[in-house]
């Protein structure tokens, strides 16, 4: 019979090790990047370099710091995120305290759900979306990045399993002291389920964030693109759309292989700035709005 203290042991050891492994592998890539950045150009394209700097120089950093169109795709992706977060929590909330009324307080509320869930799996494609984003004016403008996608229903559901396990009495005595809804929702229910909250802003905030498709679509003007466009245009496309002035061409050139790798670095801090702050909601966030209390 094998002793349970042995078991346990070799069952940690086996577990620190595959821990190591896959935090290796998650570390590996981004410690290359950040080498690479902080390289010179000719070794970084001779492949020199692996998760140490070499030739170390700061000059891919200095050039993006001073580009102005690289700020301006920053503060573009910033008001997204402040506006689209805000009005995508907004309506989330809004759309699910109602369906988390019992049926006899909210009739009609499965089919209102089925609705929702019936957008998750089928949509009117991207063409009419296009026509609709031009009808309605929106074209070349920053809501056109916010409002078709200002409500998940992926979160929305989630959010509504949260309200779902504030206590019914504690609503009802606010309705009995001469509460409104809205008073419930913002005063109440909202402080209650902040861990549920946390983690949607994490969400939208991040989804918002690496989104590029919808400003590909939407957005002709190169001012008014967010970083990842811009990015995707400097990795992908080797598109000189960093290029301030005809003067820049030669330092793009210079310097064009770790200035992409600079802008991925910039580009990642903020979301790795986010996520220390939001991690210890995470897992409870998720829990609470996915069971049922």
């Amino acid at each position: 019979m094998v002793d349970k203290s042995v078991g346990r042991t070799v069952f940690k050891i086996v577990n620190a090790i595959l821990f190591i492994i896959y935090s290796a592998i998650c570390l590996l890539p981004i410690l290359h990047v950040l080498a690479v950045s902080l390289s010179s150009s000719n070794a970084a394209r001779s492949g020199e370099v692996a998760i140490w700097p070499v030739e170390f120089t700061l000059k891919s950093y200095e050039y993006i710091m001073k580009n102005e169109k690289f700020w301006n795709a920053l503060i573009v992706s910033f008001k997204r995120i402040l506006f689209g977060v805000t009005m995508s929590m907004i309506i989330t909330i809004l759309a699910a305290y109602p369906l988390s009324k019992p049926p006899r307080d909210f009739r009609g509320r499965s089919y209102l759900i089925w609705i929702y869930v019936f957008t998750m799996f089928f949509s009117g494609g991207m063409i009419p979306s296009y026509l609709n984003i031009r009808s309605l004016g929106l074209f070349n403008s920053l809501w056109a990045l916010i409002l078709p996608s200002a409500m998940s229903v992926y979160n929305a559901i989630i959010c509504k399993t949260a309200i779902e396990a504030v206590p019914d009495s504690l609503i009802e005595s606010a309705y009995i002291d001469g509460a409104n809804d809205i008073f419930i929702i913002f005063r109440i229910v909202f402080p209650l389920i902040m861990s549920t909250v946390a983690v949607l802003l994490l969400y939208y905030g991040v989804g918002h964030w690496n989104s590029w498709f919808p400003a590909s679509l939407y957005i002709q003007e190169n001012d008014k693109l967010p970083i990842q466009n811009v990015l995707r245009a400097v990795l992908i496309a080797n598109s000189n759309i960093l290029n301030s002035a005809a003067t820049d061409s030669d330092k793009i050139d210079q310097f064009a292989e770790t200035i992409k790798y600079a802008a991925i670095v910039i580009s990642t801090v903020p979301v790795l700035m986010i996520y220390p702050f939001l991690q210890k909601y995470f897992v409870k966030g998720v829990m609470i709005g996915a069971v049922k209390g």
